[in-house]
């Protein structure tokens, strides 16, 4: 099979699909690798690195997905790759259909076979794919409000640890998830006041045991929500409901409610947010103000440390291209349920029930197309 791996065009993104060392497992399982030129140099990776291992470079994008049997990225394929597309064109990458619905269009459109990283399964329930990047985007929501909190970026002038004789800021951490229990192990190692709201108790007294009772662990409620909120200096949207649009679980008049200068950061935002007052924003205008509240909505956040999150992301999907490249997709998610958890878009339907719930569309369930 032959891998095609272009360059991101998505606003300030830096990642890239697969590094030399991926690139180098592919070949030794007798698949070729087309890497567009440039690709990751801004992450310190040359094109001679990726020829060092056996990778063809591509003067432009067009010619990778023109030629490529399966297209490998990071995010999701802008207007102009959706053009590009083809019928049975595997496209391995995230996605976040759910609040997208022109992008879902496009692909169904393309007829390609579309596979999320984010709704990629695993044995114990987990997101194996998204979750590195939950963890980046965890530890990096705290370092980023922490920055907004600073009287310069329009914050009420807080350092989160505070110092001896001044109280620390308090942070808010809606979900306890991956992206939660990153957020409050940075969080608690700067010294901040600390609780997380949950829904589940089992992982309440997870987090409570695993931080020594060093933070505070709320059932979440609408109305447990709206007092912590009211009372913070940081809020951090961490809630994730696989493959669908997240839940607006902090509202507009919640957050009118919120200290003057105080921040929220909505790592949700790639599934359309759970705070009421965001909407995307980029690397390069991180920011704005609603009812005197500075809001962080990036929404692809670990693309601004894209090193560390290219060699974190590779490490997960390496497996799977593999099985995809060596099976095929159809084969390869026979042998692997957890994989065909992933196939959002096949051959012109739409075959992620929690995309199609969101949008109003037709589904047609994974095995219909894959045949088991």
């Amino acid at each position: 099979m032959l891998i095609g791996v272009p360059r991101e065009i998505k606003n300030e993104e830096n990642r890239v699909g697969m590094t030399p060392m991926a690139v180098r497992e592919l070949k030794l399982n007798g698949h070729d690798v087309i890497v567009e030129t440039n690709a990751a140099h801004n992450i310190g990776i040359d094109d001679s690195d990726y020829a060092a291992v056996g990778a063809e470079i591509a003067a432009n994008a067009k010619d990778i997905w023109r030629r490529a049997d399966m297209i490998v990225k990071v995010k999701e394929p802008q207007p102009i790759e959706c053009d590009m597309l083809r019928k049975g064109q595997i496209l391995f990458t995230y996605l976040h259909l759910a609040p997208d619905p022109d992008q879902t269009e496009a692909l169904i459109k393309s007829g390609c076979v579309a596979i999320a990283y984010e709704t990629v399964s695993d044995p114990f329930g987990g997101l194996p794919l998204l979750a590195p990047m939950s963890e980046v985007a965890g530890r990096m929501a705290v370092q980023a409000g922490a920055h907004c909190l600073e009287i310069a970026n329009g914050g009420r002038g807080m350092l989160l640890g505070g110092v001896p004789g001044v109280l620390p800021g308090k942070v808010v951490v809606i979900g306890g998830g991956v992206v939660g229990a990153n957020a409050v192990f940075v969080a608690n190692g700067l010294g901040a006041s600390v609780t997380v709201i949950d829904k589940s108790l089992r992982r309440l007294a997870e987090l409570d045991f695993q931080f020594q009772s060093l933070i505070a662990t709320l059932y979440s409620t609408a109305e447990t929500i709206e007092q912590e909120v009211r009372s913070a200096d940081l809020v951090i949207g961490a809630v994730l409901v696989r493959g669908a649009q997240a839940p607006k679980l902090v509202t507009e008049d919640m957050v009118r409610g919120m200290k003057r200068g105080s921040v929220v950061v909505d790592v949700a935002i790639d599934q359309g947010g759970c705070i009421e007052t965001s909407h995307p924003t980029t690397h390069s205008h991180p920011t704005f103000v609603v009812h005197d509240v500075v809001h962080y909505c990036v929404a692809n956040m670990p693309g601004a440390v894209a090193r560390t999150s290219t060699f974190a992301l590779n490490n997960a999907t390496l497996p799977f291209i593999i099985r995809l490249a060596n099976l095929g997709y159809k084969d390869a998610m026979r042998e692997d349920p957890h994989l065909k958890e992933g196939l959002n878009v096949c051959e012109g339907k739409l075959t992620y029930q929690a995309v199609a719930e969101a949008q109003g569309l037709d589904f047609t369930p994974a095995d219909e197309m894959i045949g088991t």
